[in-house]
């Protein structure tokens, strides 16, 4: 997914010439391309990412599109005060990319367990959150950022991750809308991220009869959207790979909430959020393995959920 992501970039910043990529210290062997091509356009600038936030605000005032390039926690959580008052608060035109979102650098431990940055992202005002499913969403992605303008935060995994919509599509993504992938019966389930893989795994494995949807950008959410679903479900269960505080589960029980109070609907589903319990793991191991640890699946084995 990053190196879809960055070799999308790349194309992009052939015509877009206010594309100006910074990093911190990191990305060999994938930044390489855009650095190569664009020189003037690139800068590393260490391990010292909130001073990246800070350099990337300052090109951004001069009329760069900016994007920052990090791993996980490092972009995010560690500039969270640049990130407030220089980014969002002067809706500065710079993109957040953090890659290795929930627990793709599992080994690392939790210095690298990206699991609060969507609770975090989304609070502020101004801040896009994007969270691409595979390489075709994350392709999608960078093609929105690069032609918007004003803050935005891309959340995606490290790599390896198999395409769920077709390789040769043109996929276009916006915020608010929901990408359907399957049709089912009285339960939809809303993934954002990479966990739209395992919920599809798990769909197949244990013959589960739901609708399925992709949510690449969390918040913004499209009013009617909702109100169709809680028209045609009886259940919507809400997935990611982030703790369930504050998360995408979350924005989505906030929304529904809403439109409740508001008379926007006519009754509540039954809304089951999957995702991180709301506690550290102090392990380390494989991102499979650690979304096994937090039950990070659509079933615990309960082969009667059809």
């Amino acid at each position: 997914m990053r190196n879809t992501f960055i070799n999308t970039l790349t194309a992009l910043a052939e015509n877009n010439k206010d594309i100006f990529l910074l990093c911190g210290d990191l990305g060999y062997s994938v930044l390489e391309p855009f650095a190569a091509k664009f020189p003037e356009r690139f800068l590393n600038v260490g391990i010292a990412e909130q001073n990246m936030t800070q350099v990337a605000v300052g090109l951004a005032r001069e009329g760069y599109n900016v994007f920052t390039y990090s791993i996980g926690n490092f972009p995010t959580l560690r500039c969270m005060e640049q990130i407030r008052y220089d980014v969002c608060y002067h809706q500065a035109n710079v993109k957040i990319v953090a890659v290795g979102a929930g627990y793709a650098y599992g080994p690392q431990g939790v210095s690298h367990h990206t699991t609060e940055d969507i609770a975090m992202l989304r609070a502020i005002p101004n801040m896009l959150v994007c969270a691409p499913a595979d390489p075709v969403e994350a392709a999608a992605a960078a093609r929105f950022m690069a032609g918007c303008a004003g803050p935005g935060y891309v959340r995606i995994n490290k790599s390896g991750e198999s395409c769920i919509h077709d390789p040769s599509a043109q996929l276009t993504i916006a915020p608010g809308k929901f990408l359907p992938i399957r049709t089912g019966s009285s339960t939809a389930v809303l993934s954002t991220g990479a966990m739209l893989s395992v919920v599809m795994k798990d769909i197949e494995r244990h013959a589960l009869n739901y609708a399925v949807f992709s949510v690449p950008f969390i918040g913004h959410y499209d009013r009617q959207t909702l109100i169709n679903l809680t028209e045609q479900f009886e259940e919507i269960v809400t997935v990611e790979e982030h703790q369930l505080n504050g998360g995408f589960g979350s924005s989505i029980m906030e929304v529904l909430g809403d439109l409740y109070s508001e008379r926007g609907i006519e009754r509540m589903p039954r809304v089951r959020r999957i995702g991180i319990p709301n506690k550290f793991f102090g392990m380390s191991g494989s991102q499979d393995y650690l979304r096994t640890v937090a039950k990070l699946h659509l079933t615990d084995d309960r082969s009667d959920e059809k």
